[in-house]
């Protein structure tokens, strides 16, 4: 008998047999979940940078983790949801967190062609009804009434919504995408452009409100699978593209708006910058008027080029907020990013969240978009952030 199955006494005898039927039964599970269509739980997903994920969506064929909330019939117990595009393929359905990945035929079904995706009722995906996502009035810490005066839009702080909605990645059977999409063009922002061919170290300022502080990325709520937030994605995306020294200095505060912005320029131009992202407009748009929101993104600029005359400037206009909160005022955003077109000039340039967003929401619904329920990006809307101001600085090859 080989040394390692010589038994001295029946105990070790015993205690073998156990271990031998304790992997019988693992394997038995395995075989039964698997029989029965369960899903079985891998770990969660650590986020890691790849250029892909920062290739611009309406420019790739698959797209990568779109987000979506399965909404729930309380009677049939059927959910649905979309994606922006027509589906070729289902290349795979997971979890927020990559944790878990779903079966097809069994989790959810899909017609080629279409964008909608159907999990039946006995599905393991996470699905929600649309009293789910309400609150009564005034039971929440801030006062988010909806627009039809039935309570308040849930509130999510942290992983909320992210928890609730699951990660689709497909291939697309057509790009429809009718939102001009504004590319890389080297004399938009010249001396930035330059540095970076050259290998210079550029050093980035971002001004702007509680989505340019990362609110409701995953990795800024410290749940998996972790992805940084839209500036740490950019900041990621040139060093590898440009292999050079990127330095980012986030000034960004939460629930600020372009007349604090003005007051921030001093420490704006303490760090030297060669690039000034400016992303304000989502608390404006609760009653600053058009007028006023350009003329305070202009004085920003003209203060900022006091001190550092040759820095430029990425003007962000912003995403949408959700259309039920009554407090938002959404026919301004599209009427701020005409005020931010109008600055655009050889050094400033335009990266137009608002008219993808404005898209996204007549393909989609909110609630497969947003990290807090109101008005941040979840992970996608943080990685589509990253892939409109990353096209600006970055040639696709």
């Amino acid at each position: 008998m080989p040394k390692l199955l010589r038994f001295t006494s029946f105990e070790r005898l015993r205690q073998f047999c156990n271990w031998l039927l304790t992997i019988a039964a693992f394997v038995m599970l395995c075989v039964l979940f698997g029989s029965l269509g369960l899903v079985v739980a891998e770990e969660p997903a650590t986020w890691k940078y790849s250029p892909e994920q920062l290739t611009p969506f309406w420019k790739s064929d698959v797209i990568h983790r779109e987000s979506v909330l399965f909404i729930r019939d309380e009677e049939t117990g059927v959910a649905k949801a979309n994606v922006l595009f027509p589906i070729k393929d289902i290349i795979s359905i997971q979890d927020s967190t990559g944790a878990v990945t779903y079966k097809p035929g069994e989790d959810f079904q899909f017609e080629s062609g279409l964008r909608e995706i159907v999990v039946p009722a006995n599905s393991q995906i996470v699905t929600k009804t649309a009293a789910d996502l309400r609150r009564p009035e005034g039971s929440q810490k801030y006062r988010l009434t909806h627009r039809d005066g039935n309570g308040e839009i849930l509130f999510g702080s942290t992983l909320e919504y992210h928890n609730m909605q699951t990660w689709i990645t497909y291939s697309k059977a057509k790009n429809d995408w009718p939102v001009p999409m504004r590319g890389f063009n080297a004399e938009a922002l010249p001396k930035t452009i330059a540095r970076l061919r050259e290998k210079k170290p550029l050093s980035i300022v971002l001004l702007g409100d509680s989505i340019s502080t990362g609110c409701n990325a995953s990795g800024w709520a410290d749940g998996a699978p972790h992805q940084p937030a839209y500036q740490d994605l950019l900041k990621m995306h040139l060093d590898s593209h440009y292999s050079t020294n990127i330095q980012l200095t986030n000034l960004a505060v939460g629930g600020t708006s372009t007349p604090w912005g003005i007051t921030q320029i001093p420490k704006v131009v303490e760090a030297k910058p060669d690039l000034i992202i400016l992303a304000f407009g989502m608390n404006d748009s609760s009653g600053r008027s058009p007028e006023e929101y350009g003329k305070n993104i202009s004085a920003m600029i003209s203060s900022a080029r006091e001190t550092c005359p040759d820095a430029e400037f990425i003007l962000v206009a912003s995403m949408l907020g959700n259309r039920d909160w009554i407090t938002l005022k959404h026919d301004v955003f599209p009427k701020y990013r005409d005020e931010l077109e109008q600055l655009c000039q050889p050094g400033i340039a335009l990266a137009d969240m608002t008219s993808t967003w404005d898209e996204f929401l007549r393909r989609k619904q909110d609630h497969d978009l947003t990290g807090n329920g109101v008005n941040h990006p979840n992970d996608f809307g943080h990685r589509v952030y990253a892939q409109i101001l990353s096209s600006l600085l970055v040639e696709s090859e």
